[in-house]
């Protein structure tokens, strides 16, 4: 099986590069900057073909994909700089990559008859109550441009490919690129007290381990709306930052102790506003993945774990 992979300058694309090395599959990585360099840590990823290509030129798209001949498109590429995305001047990238970027992308998969697995975010949502999102509701209400353009997004590839998957995610966190651990793990080393918001509610995903379920979809037929975190309950921003200290201090780092590192609860008023508003429920209902006979992601204790022995702190 050869995959086309958009994005691999990212968390994920990087990753679901390096697990389809593992099964012995063909990746063709692809993403506007023109070349690996410094992001694949010298890992499999590198071995295999790269194209450059701006998802926002059609043009470009038809002719990248088609000469790839591959048997699906992983498309994992999205302008996710959330509160970035609330100015004026930016909003008509941020639709041209997430919303024209994806439907081109869509279009020739629908010409070519071959699968596309879309990745989006619970940020479809209101983000209101405390029941968890199910992957087939359509009660669609975005807060944030951020999540109006990936719904936009869904909507091209649900309307156009017959042979789609649509895995939303949320507070994803990978070796390649910025995200919260990193950021919290850096705050710890200049700071002895910090402030984390103990109202918004989700579960962590970690893209080493979202890969393999990626890879796992893609090799079958079970198409349509997935919702994939890790296991292992729901959380606040508060709780997950109290864990990453705990383990962190465990791994000898004393400075995430408790008595060196103290952690404030506040609710999202008391941090005060960011540009974008944001989801108090990112709650995700998985219950489908085991339905249709995959398997769901390790913990996010465990998966925060491993991910730490990654990290040089």
């Amino acid at each position: 099986m050869r995959i086309f992979v958009t994005g691999v300058g990212g968390q994920l694309g990087h990753d679901v590069m390096n697990e389809l090395a593992k099964r012995g599959y063909e990746g063709v990585g692809s993403d506007i900057a023109p070349s690996y360099s410094g992001i694949a840590d010298g890992t499999a990823v590198t071995t295999m073909p790269y194209v450059q290509m701006d998802i926002t030129d059609k043009a470009s798209v038809e002719k990248v994909i088609k000469e790839a001949n591959v048997d699906a498109v992983i498309h994992c590429a999205a302008w996710t700089a959330v509160d970035a995305a609330e100015d004026e001047d930016n909003q008509p990238k941020v639709r041209l990559v997430n919303v024209t970027g994806t439907q081109n992308i869509a279009d020739v998969c629908k010409e070519l008859d071959i699968k596309m697995l879309y990745l989006s975010t619970d940020y479809v949502f209101d983000g209101q109550g405390t029941t968890p999102w199910e992957p087939d509701c359509k009660d669609y209400k975005p807060l944030n441009v951020y999540g109006q353009t990936k719904l936009d997004g869904e909507l091209a590839v649900s309307g156009t490919v017959d042979k789609f998957f649509i895995v939303r995610i949320a507070w994803v966190f990978g070796k390649n690129g910025k995200n919260f651990i990193k950021t919290m793990i850096n705050l710890g080393k200049t700071h002895d007290t910090l402030s984390v918001v103990n109202d918004q509610i989700g579960t962590p995903t970690y893209t080493y381990d979202l890969a393999r379920l990626l890879v796992d979809m893609i090799e079958t037929e079970k198409y349509g709306y997935y919702h994939a975190t890790n296991e292992g309950g729901y959380i606040s921003w508060y709780d997950f930052t109290k864990e990453i200290f705990r383990q962190a201090a465990a791994m000898g780092h004393p400075e995430y102790l408790p008595e060196n590192m103290t952690v404030n609860s506040v609710t999202t008023a008391e941090y005060g506003a960011s540009k974008a508003a944001r989801p108090f429920n990112s709650r995700l209902d998985k219950s489908k993945l085991t339905a249709n006979g995959f398997t769901p992601l390790p913990t996010w204790q465990d998966a925060l774990g491993r991910y730490l022995k990654e990290l040089d702190f």
